[in-house]
């Protein structure tokens, strides 16, 4: 089935019981059992969910992928994939992940003799560098949160094999609709399922999917002993949500692509990072590899902090809101919100500066959008 059809119908048959073509929630915590030792492979919700299952065997479909996981978050998805290493173990990771990543790494799981490495993944050199006898995976996102870097997957994955490491990365920016990476050997991919995927800022979700048949087991142990599962109701929703990804990103690309170029020629704004835009560090290697170029844009504006707070302090019709990928328009300032617990050394190093904002551009007419942030602009001095 092509891309468009499979959201729509990979894993989804009309009820058995009623013949309802959108299948039911389950919203269950326990089932009863035939007998003693019998089911019909539910036992307890947080084991495992009809809703559940759905959603998993949908989503490892749309990736092209074998087995899908899901968990309560974006969050605990990463989480999990890092449980899958064991103390001593060293992770190479791109140095612009988002801040929830960073401090997930640097002050939780580095108390469990866990160490990182970060690195400029968009130059696959940097890598090779950064791998020690004691490595075991790279970790990617691309494009990056929330300064749009581009990782040549095909690169890194060849890299990873090389090494004997696993090679996870989190294309949520992307969706798959325009990046399936496990066409490149790519042994877990992790989507936030909160963004593109349930599109409409209703829920938190998150998923793992991967080929690999001894993966997908570990994965699907620490699911149920650790509990960190979506419920029956955000399952029904993010099956929903995602019927209408191809139309929503196509939407969400058109208007990107446009407000990148009001922005790129704005008199106060000093640089425009968008991988469709020529200028781009990366753009010839996110035209190879992605069907388009995305949704988000980060941009700095002239002048210090005070110029971003003054832009999103004045916008009206993009909403002020931590988030992304949804069918508003979203703004945000990485600086004081999505990213405050990054050492101000280390954000300024990786290029994160004050003045730099994120814009998440929803799928409103694109006129509206750019005469919104056109008269916040007015504001800024």
């Amino acid at each position: 089935m092509k891309f468009s059809t499979t959201v729509v119908r990979a894993g989804i048959s009309p009820d058995p019981t009623t013949g309802a073509i959108v299948p039911p929630i389950y919203e269950t915590a326990t089932y009863t059992l035939e007998e003693v030792g019998k089911n019909k492979g539910f036992d307890y919700t947080r084991s495992s969910n009809p809703t559940r299952a759905l959603l998993e065997k949908n989503l490892a479909a749309i990736e092209g992928g074998k087995y899908g996981v899901a968990f309560a978050s974006g969050m605990s998805s990463v989480d999990a994939v890092m449980r899958l290493l064991s103390a001593g173990d060293h992770v190479v990771s791109g140095d612009d992940i988002y801040g929830g990543v960073s401090r997930l790494f640097d002050r939780i799981l580095s108390r469990y003799e866990l160490s990182f490495t970060y690195v400029d993944t968009s130059q696959p050199e940097n890598i090779v560098k950064a791998i020690r006898p004691n490595t075991k995976m790279i970790w990617v996102e691309t494009p990056t949160n929330p300064l749009l870097k581009i990782t040549d997957v095909e690169a890194v994955s060849k890299i990873a094999k090389e090494h004997n490491l696993l090679f996870g990365i989190d294309p949520t920016f992307a969706t798959p609709y325009l990046l399936r990476p496990l066409e490149w050997d790519v042994d877990l991919v992790v989507h936030s399922t909160t963004k593109y995927l349930s599109g409409h800022n209703l829920l938190i979700g998150g998923i793992v999917i991967t080929n690999n048949q001894d993966l997908h087991e570990k994965l699907k142990f620490m699911q149920k002993s650790v509990g960190a599962v979506p419920s029956p109701f955000d399952c029904w929703l993010t099956l929903v949500g995602v019927k209408t990804l191809p139309l929503r990103m196509e939407r969400h690309c058109s208007n990107a692509m446009a407000v990148a170029q009001f922005l790129d020629n704005h008199p106060k704004v000093e640089k425009v990072i968008y991988p469709g835009l020529p200028g781009h560090p990366q753009h010839e290697v996110a035209r190879r590899q992605m069907k388009d170029f995305g949704g988000m844009i980060s941009f700095e504006l002239k002048g210090d902090i005070e110029s971003g707070i003054t832009l999103m302090n004045n916008v009206k019709l993009c909403s002020l809101a931590e988030s992304l990928g949804a069918v508003e328009t979203l703004i945000t300032h990485p600086v004081t919100m999505t990213h405050t617990e990054v050492p101000k050394e280390v954000r300024l190093k990786r290029g994160l500066t004050d003045s730099l904002v994120r814009l998440s551009v929803g799928i409103e007419d694109v006129e509206d959008i750019i005469a919104d942030l056109e008269q916040a602009l007015g504001k800024v001095k």
